[in-house]
């Protein structure tokens, strides 16, 4: 099955919900995902708790990792730290991270301008997008960015929508 289909385990799914449920009785009108089926699980799972739309962008995606397909760890890790240590370079056939990060970066800039409700939006994406978008967000080179802590996901950062500005780095949904 490709990478892009797996679901969204067990645990990812009970995250998922623990981090909905910090959420009821706030400001969130909407949830956005990528296309992938770990993000759309989860971007179910919060809308439909919070009772909100879910919007898909497919450019909310993971580096596209098709050339290769799945890599067992440790290597698989291996060659993570390839990507983000030579952003420029294609890894085995990867997407960049510097393709990644500014594909990324773009889809959050549109739709945070573009999102026709007000209030807060949720995008529930992936571990590479979030630690891209984070190099972004702190003005550093790819790879030098704030990491979540959180093993196996389930971690977030806040961002103003209108300055798409860092206001708080990873946060662990708590276990």
């Amino acid at each position: 099955m490709p990478v892009t289909r797996w679901p969204l385990s067990e645990t990812g799914r009970r995250r998922a919900g623990l981090f909905a449920d910090s959420l009821v009785g706030g400001q969130v009108t909407a949830v956005w995902s990528s296309d992938e089926r770990k993000a759309l699980d989860g971007g179910a799972i919060v809308a439909e708790r919070l009772g909100v739309p879910h919007r898909i962008d497919p450019e909310l995606g993971e580096n596209d990792r098709s050339a290769t397909g799945y890599i067992a760890p440790p290597e698989f890790w291996e060659v993570v730290a390839q990507f983000f240590g030579k952003p420029d370079e294609s890894v085995r056939g990867w997407e960049t991270a510097r393709h990644a990060q500014v594909r990324i970066v773009t889809a959050m800039q549109r739709l945070a301008r573009d999102e026709p409700t007000r209030g807060d939006i949720v995008v529930v994406a992936h571990g590479g997008v979030g630690e891209l978008l984070m190099a972004h967000l702190q003005g550093v080179a790819i790879g030098r960015q704030d990491k979540p802590q959180h093993s196996g996901g389930g971690c977030w950062i806040e961002i103003d929508k209108a300055s798409l500005g860092l206001l708080a780095g990873w946060t662990n949904v708590p276990d």
